[in-house]
């Protein structure tokens, strides 16, 4: 039984750490993975409405090539700005609102008549988009034990890749039958009726309410529900190893040693969504144009999105025994090789779809890592601000990637050249990978001679 009185403070992330992972824990963890669900179901709601829209408006494919574009720009200028919002007054109401305001732009965006005001529609959606991803995984880090933190932080992403594959499956469903603004109702109320439920269910980090010195008697009761063997009174004292920010979250990313390894997590979000997202967008219309069924050019893409959630699903354990950088560095390294084997004209398609298997586990499985390696170096005041703005950065690459495709796809080089190109930022992040280690050896040997 843990006792605590004034001289024996509770130090809240070694009783996470040592407690099991019960039923309060199970609640939020779950309530953040199914928020990443409807958030990957409402990012990628356009895209598969857009056939319909396209025939029922009577427009040019290329006309809404700008609102996917607003779309990804919001979910980019959202990452940047709500993540440090988050890091000042909470993940909880961050979260909460954002979860509540991307639901109402989704019930909106039915009423749009033009492509103009589908452009502004999407761009304010993308805006509440964005905030999720960084809170619910920076959240769902701080209310997991050390031993199993990247693995669930893991699972919890996975939702956003699960939601993108059940969105397409609801899309096929209730588009033929109810129209392609029924797509928007579904991905309005769900979010709607998950924003109330977090108004009720969902806890705020107790380190970062520690930190503040806020709402420490809420502290006790939920450190109860962790353990319910914790005695607590009134003098109870609560700590958190670690110093209370000062000044602007996002120039601390650059303070007290951690400017290296800030800008390579940029470098590899950057890459690694560039990739992801050329992939995403382009494999099924290149695997088309190869010379293959327009229904295996589509079980291509597929083949890529089942390959990253079995890659997260997998790598979290990985990562939880042997640390990041021994999994990730083999990853991309493979990933490099994987995209440039799925650009040879002579491999056979089983070899074809093998080589896409493993590409979407390294390069979409590896993306959660990339995001979880994120939430584990900077401390609970950064956080927020360090997942969101690796992913920001990185939401660049996002855009970057589909252009990028178009591009080369224009200037009609050969399947071969381009997946060579796009081997080339696997191997830059498995490059930055390298150097974070090279960076963390250094620190820990300058600590020993500081010492």
């Amino acid at each position: 039984m843990a006792v605590a009185t004034n001289s024996s403070p509770i130090d809240i992330p070694a009783l996470i750490d040592r407690s099991r992972i019960g039923g309060f824990q199970v609640v939020m963890l779950s309530l953040c993975a199914i928020c990443l669900i409807i958030d990957g179901f409402d990012v990628q709601a356009m895209g598969y409405v857009a056939p319909a829209i396209i025939q029922e408006w009577g427009i040019a494919k290329a006309n809404l090539g700008p609102v996917f574009g607003a779309g990804l720009f919001g979910m980019l200028l959202g990452s940047l700005a709500f993540s440090i919002l988050a890091d000042r007054i909470g993940r909880r109401p961050v979260l909460i609102c954002a979860t509540l305001f991307f639901a109402a732009c989704m019930l909106l965006t039915p009423l749009a008549a033009t492509v103009g005001q589908l452009i502004v529609l999407r761009f304010i959606t993308g805006l509440g988009l964005g905030a999720i991803m960084p809170n619910a995984m920076a959240l769902a880090g701080e209310y997991s034990p050390l031993r199993k933190r990247v693995t669930l932080m893991m699972l919890v992403s996975c939702g956003f890749t699960l939601g993108a594959v059940l969105g397409g499956l609801l899309s096929a469903a209730l588009i033929p039958r109810f129209g392609w603004q029924s797509v928007f109702h579904v991905g309005g109320l769900v979010p709607l009726v998950i924003g109330v439920l977090m108004i009720f269910l969902l806890p705020e980090s107790m380190q970062f309410l520690v930190l503040r010195g806020k709402k420490l008697e809420q502290v006790g009761k939920w450190l109860r529900r962790i353990d319910s063997d914790v005695v607590i009174s009134e003098d109870t004292r609560y700590v958190v190893n670690e110093k209370a920010g000062k000044g602007a979250p996002m120039l601390q990313l650059f303070q007290e040693g951690r400017a290296r390894v800030t800008i390579l997590l940029w470098i590899i979000n950057f890459m690694n969504l560039v990739n992801l997202y050329f992939l995403s967008n382009w494999l099924p219309t290149i695997a088309k144009d190869a010379g293959l069924s327009t229904a295996t050019a589509v079980m291509a893409g597929t083949t890529l999105q089942i390959g990253g959630t079995l890659g997260t699903l997998v790598m979290g354990q990985l990562i939880d025994r042997s640390g990041f950088r021994r999994v990730l560095i083999p990853v991309f390294l493979v990933a490099g090789l994987a995209v440039f084997l799925i650009g040879r004209p002579e491999i056979s398609l089983l070899f074809l779809f093998a080589s896409i298997f493993v590409a979407g586990f390294c390069i979409v499985g590896g993306q959660p890592a990339v995001n979880a390696l994120a939430g584990t170096y900077y401390p609970t005041t950064l956080r927020s601000t360090g997942i969101g703005w690796s992913l920001g950065v990185g939401r660049i690459g996002s855009i970057v990637g589909p252009v990028l495709g178009g591009e080369l796809i224009r200037l009609n080089w050969p399947n071969s050249t381009i997946f060579i190109v796009l081997a080339v930022p696997a191997l830059v992040s498995a490059a930055m990978l390298v150097l974070m280690q090279e960076t963390s050896h250094r620190s820990k040997a300058q600590a020993v001679v500081a010492h």
